[in-house]
């Protein structure tokens, strides 16, 4: 695929759940794209990236965003971050410029600096704690902006306003897209690539995924490497399913049973409601 042009609607890859092709829309077969289908087929070159922070060699998709210090945390916000008792916190979380006092139903035990807490498997750290977590947590926050404004940033997507924003039911190639709109997830959606992969979906919206569905990876892909930029909100539905590192210029809410497999990295608040959050693998 050129990188300067942008796939339509009926030539983006779409393909069953099941990972056999669709040979009408002739756009991947077993989770790789195949050049024998057709000049409509959305293809995306298999290319080397590197930048001067991270290097995963030879892969499909736009170059990775570097999340900093920021990629140490599973839930890092601005302004709050709460939970409905009990969820299944794995990793650290932060806050900053907020004190530890807005982080609430984490049920607190100050240990100098950083928080415990029985919901995480890992530790809490506030702008208030002893040094240096302050000027460690500023640091963090400004490394969480940059890796938005890197991801909102990226030019000539691959997709533009691909299915209108409604993604559910597809399968997705590695890539870069971009929805003038909010995305909705009303049925599972598949992200086919190898390990090494990257996505970046950039939404000018809010990012919406119902009750009971799933983002699915599959081939290999890795959800450190898909990275979902939204200007608006996030809202994962009770029991639903995420993956991926999300980087969200407003709030990220987990409804009840929810869970994800990535990062929450917000401009604003997190909200939890006995939700489940595992960082990625490094």
């Amino acid at each position: 695929m050129d990188p300067s042009s942008n796939a339509d609607a009926d030539g983006a890859l779409e393909a069953a759940t099941d990972g056999s092709s669709d040979t009408g829309d002739g756009a991947m077969v077993d989770g790789n794209r195949d050049d024998t289908m057709g000049s409509d087929v959305a293809l995306l070159d298999t290319r080397e990236t590197r930048d001067t922070n991270v290097d995963v060699g030879p892969h499909a998709g736009p170059a990775p965003v570097y999340l900093g210090s920021a990629g140490s945390f599973v839930v890092l916000a601005k302004t709050a971050i709460s939970t409905v008792p009990t969820s299944a916190v794995t990793g650290d979380l932060g806050i900053s410029p907020a004190a530890a006092s807005f982080i609430t139903g984490f049920s607190l035990t100050r240990a100098g600096t950083y928080w415990t807490s029985s919901q995480v498997v890992g530790k809490l750290y506030a702008a208030d704690n002893d040094p240096p977590t302050p000027t460690a947590m500023t640091t963090a926050i400004g490394d969480m902006m940059t890796a938005y404004t890197d991801a909102a940033g990226r030019l000539t997507p691959d997709f533009l306003d691909f299915h209108t924003g409604a993604i559910g039911g597809l399968t997705l190639a590695p890539g870069l897209y971009k929805w003038n709109s909010s995305v909705g997830i009303a049925d599972g959606v598949t992200l086919a690539g190898g390990a090494n992969d990257t996505w970046i979906f950039q939404i000018n919206g809010d990012l919406l995924e119902s009750a009971g569905k799933r983002v699915t990876l599959s081939g290999g892909a890795q959800a450190k490497n898909v990275v979902w930029q939204i200007t608006g909100h996030v809202d994962v539905g009770a029991s639903a399913h995420f993956e991926g590192v999300v980087l969200c210029k407003t709030d990220v809410t987990l409804h009840t049973g929810a869970s994800i497999l990535g990062r929450l990295l917000s401009q604003t608040a997190v909200h939890l409601d006995g939700s489940a959050v595992t960082a990625p693998s490094l």
